[in-house]
C-alpha cells in the first residue's frame, strides 16, 4: 500500500512538472487578453536551440528573447498576423512549428503523394513491356537434362 501512495505521489509530481511553463513571472503581461494572445503566438514558434519545443515551452535564451519580443510587438498594437509574419521575416519559415503551405515548399508538401503515384505507375506498367520470348533449349541442352534425369536415383 506504501508503494502505490509513493507512485500515486511521483505520477502527480511529474504532471504537475509537465505543466509547468516556461514563461517567467516578469515576462507576463499585466493585461490579460494580451498575454493570451502572446501565449497563442508563442506556442506556434519553434524554439532554434531546442527545436522540437515552442517558444512557450523552452528555457533556451533565445527563447526567451523570442517571448519578449512577441509581447513587446503586442504591447506596440501588431496583430496577431504582424507578430509572426515579423518573427518568420527575421529568422525564417523553420521558426514555425507548423510550417506554411506556399509555392516554395509545395513539392516537399507533394512529394510522398508523387512517390507514391510513380511507385504504382512503375508496378503497373512493368509487366506492359514487350512480350519476352520464351527461353528455348538447343537439342544438346535437352538431351543433357534428359540424361541427368535419368541418373538421378
Amino acid at each position: 500500500m506504501r508503494m502505490l501512495r509513493l507512485v500515486a505521489l511521483l505520477v502527480a509530481v511529474i504532471c504537475v512538472a509537465s505543466l509547468a511553463r516556461a514563461v517567467e513571472p516578469d515576462e507576463i503581461l499585466a493585461d490579460a487578453a494580451l498575454e493570451q494572445r502572446a501565449r497563442a503566438i508563442s506556442a506556434e514558434l519553434r524554439c532554434m536551440v531546442c527545436q522540437n519545443q515552442s517558444i512557450d515551452d523552452s528555457d533556451a535564451d533565445l527563447a526567451k528573447d523570442l517571448r519578449i519580443l512577441v509581447r513587446e510587438r503586442l504591447v506596440a498594437g501588431d496583430t496577431d498576423r504582424q507578430v509572426i509574419d515579423f518573427v518568420v521575416a527575421r529568422y525564417g519559415e523553420f521558426v514555425l512549428l507548423r510550417p506554411r503551405f506556399s509555392a516554395r515548399n509545395a513539392l516537399l508538401w507533394a512529394a510522398p503523394l508523387l512517390l507514391l503515384l510513380a511507385g504504382g505507375a512503375f508496378i503497373l506498367f512493368r509487366g506492359r513491356g514487350p512480350a519476352r520470348e520464351a527461353a528455348t533449349l538447343t537439342e544438346d541442352e535437352r538431351r543433357r537434362i534428359e540424361e541427368l534425369l535419368r541418373d538421378k536415383p
